[in-house]
């Protein structure tokens, strides 16, 4: 026992003594996080230790293993030291005078705070908010972001790599109105792009319009495709509803009638008939909308004749379609070649065609041709695909592809791509993001740091806000890096300068380059760090995703969902389904959060345990 004694007074003196090395740390802390950076620092330093042996002796004694001290890590320790002082002299229990500094339940308040001022109140019946990523539609339909304030949307995502800012201020100006009218708060939450690395544009592919008819099965059409003739048209707005859509000269749709027949061959020389039912704005030949039985890929510049009772009264042939590009299909053992994107407005003429084992697509940072180097291991597409690099030059990559589907696996333009091993030295804020941010600035609540990966990245973006009069914006933390991880703690110490902060963990990226095997641990350490510095955390990526996109959950991200009890606010992404996910994971949290409190198993009432010898036998 008195071993034990000695040991938990070393453990606090450890925790004295990181205090005291960054007692700068301190003073820099705004006031409100004062205490925060304090407890922080004696977390890290209990953490420094490995203290499985002290954990297993004290709860053989049945006291605190120390296991859920983030929140008040110097109290808790006192608290413990004084029991096994009483312990060792044999004299009654007192407990220790009221501490000065955080004890679990003043932590637990302050993070509770913080979290309000960051994320806003927290509703009621729930602690932990709902943040939901706006579709482009959530600008033109006020309805839609109203449904999912009204389904329990706490906080909204704006992700400014997509859309514009016309866009996103329409989307605002919806959750705004939406707030107002239900009664209910919504934060605004602008996530800047970073330098996020994307493969660029393929130029390989064909303008091309495909259309497909759904059948029984036995193969019986249950449904023609129904497909738009359009005249003077290069899109498909203010279409009726339809499965496609073909641009044609006037000539050919003035005189069509209901009941003519249209035919054309598509791209696989596949003769198809084309049956008029509709036609509209007839004085100017605008538009008719055919039926067809069979499905087909039809080129730009295919010709099109109009039949009236077999007989031939027009031919024409269709327009400018949308292009459609042909995404690379790589297998193991493929060599991919990696080339800096052409600048915005060169028209220089797309790649020559190589072989299949020579494929080429291009990307979008140009430093990865600095920094990468041959072995290093790199993922495109969330991971989907991998490979290691096997020669570097100015002006390409090469990568021999040792992970792909069975048939191969698909690469398009617009994917990420992964260097878990390549520093890029380059930061977080993007020029693209500092324009960005004179938006933000004005019209946000909370802005989010993409790719943070060193306390400098922190630091920047206070300047930039200060630049703009908004030094007290909520900040957002997004760990998505190997890099962001391991300087997590100095991270925090920068972050917690101006209030308030908190932390997204951004599992999607941050899997593929610490590895998936390690995420679990990887996240977990995330949360107690986070507590310990008494930072809000938002759980994020994929969250519900097969049910926000299909209307069915899975059965392991409905686990997964409620272990975001753990956390402050639960990111959603984007889908058809999205109001039934933001419903369904408003029960979710309702019903879990009587069960955990951070780490913390709470011990309500359970009806399964209401059992007897009667019921039993």
């Amino acid at each position: 026992m008195s071993a034990l004694r000695g040991e938990l007074k070393e453990l606090r003196a450890s925790c004295l003594a990181m205090e005291t090395e960054f007692r700068e740390s301190i003073a820099q802390a705004c006031p409100e996080s004062r205490e925060s950076v304090r407890n922080l620092l004696h977390y890290l330093a209990l953490r420094k230790h490995d203290l499985r042996d002290v954990q297993t002796r004290l709860a053989a004694l049945g006291l605190s293993s120390l296991g859920r001290l983030e929140s008040g890590v110097l109290t808790g320790i006192d608290a413990v030291i004084a029991i096994v002082d009483a312990l060792v002299a044999q004299h009654p229990f007192r407990p220790a005078p009221p501490p000065e500094g955080l004890d679990h339940r003043s932590g637990s308040d302050v993070l509770t705070a913080h979290a309000e001022d960051l994320l806003g109140p927290s509703p009621e019946g729930r602690a932990v908010r709902i943040m939901v990523t706006m579709p482009s539609e959530a600008a033109r339909s006020y309805e839609l972001v109203k449904s999912m304030v009204e389904a329990g949307m706490d906080v909204m995502r704006v992700n400014c790599a997509h859309d514009a800012a016309d866009d996103w201020k329409c989307m605002i100006d919806h959750a705004r109105r939406a707030s107002q009218e239900l009664g209910k708060p919504c934060k605004v939450l602008m996530d800047l792009a970073g330098p996020k690395l994307r493969t660029g544009a393929i130029h390989r592919g064909s303008r091309v319009m495909h259309w497909r008819v759904r059948r029984n099965v036995r193969g019986t059409v249950t449904s023609p495709a129904r497909i738009c003739l359009v005249s003077g048209h290069s899109g498909s707005e203010a279409l009726p509803p339809c499965d496609a859509w073909l641009p044609v000269p006037h000539s050919l749709l003035l005189p069509a009638r209901p009941g003519d027949i249209l035919k054309l061959t598509d791209a696989r020389g596949k003769n198809r008939t084309l049956t008029v039912t509709e036609t509209a704005n007839q004085a100017s030949g605008q538009q008719c909308v055919c039926t067809c039985e069979k499905s087909a890929w039809v080129l730009s510049g295919a010709e099109v004749s109009l039949l009236r009772k077999g007989e031939t009264i027009g031919t024409g042939h269709v327009g400018d379609l949308p292009f459609v590009e042909e995404p690379l299909r790589l297998r193991v053992g493929d060599i991919l070649t990696l080339t800096p994107e052409a600048p915005p407005g060169d028209e220089a003429s797309p790649p020559p065609s190589r072989r299949r084992h020579e494929l080429q697509i291009s990307c979008t940072l140009p430093e990865v041709f600095s920094t990468a180097l041959p072995g290093q291991p790199i993922f495109f597409d969330d991971g989907m695909i991998g490979g290691r690099i096997r020669e570097v030059h100015p002006d390409r990559i090469q990568v021999g592809i040792t992970h792909a589907g069975d048939a191969g696996s698909r690469l398009g333009s617009a994917k990420g791509i992964n260097l878990p091993e390549t520093a890029f030295g380059i930061g977080a804020l993007t020029a693209k993001d500092k324009l960005d941010l004179d938006f933000v600035a004005q019209h946000a609540d909370l802005v989010g740091l993409s790719f943070v990966r060193r306390p400098e990245d922190v630091t920047e973006l206070h300047r930039e806000l200060a630049k703009h009069g908004n030094t007290r914006m909520g900040i957002v933390l997004k760990i998505e890096s190997r890099p962001g991880f391991d300087h997590l703690p100095l991270i925090m110490l920068a972050a917690l300068r101006q209030y308030p902060a908190g932390i997204m963990v951004a599992r999607g990226d941050l899997a593929i380059e610490a590895g998936f095997e390690r995420l679990a641990e990887i996240q977990e350490e995330i949360l107690w760090l986070s507590e310990a510095a008494h930072m809000p955390v938002i759980w994020a990526t994929q969250v519900l995703d097969t049910l926000a996109r299909t209307g069915v959950p899975s059965r392991a991200e409905v686990t997964d969902a409620a272990m975001g009890v753990r956390a402050e606010c639960v990111m959603l992404n984007k889908g058809p389904h999205i109001l039934d996910a933001v419903t369904f994971l408003d029960h979710i949290l309702h019903r879990m959060q009587d069960h955990h409190i951070k780490k913390r198993s709470m011990l309500r009432r359970l009806a399964v345990a209401q059992v007897s010898h009667v019921a039993g036998s």
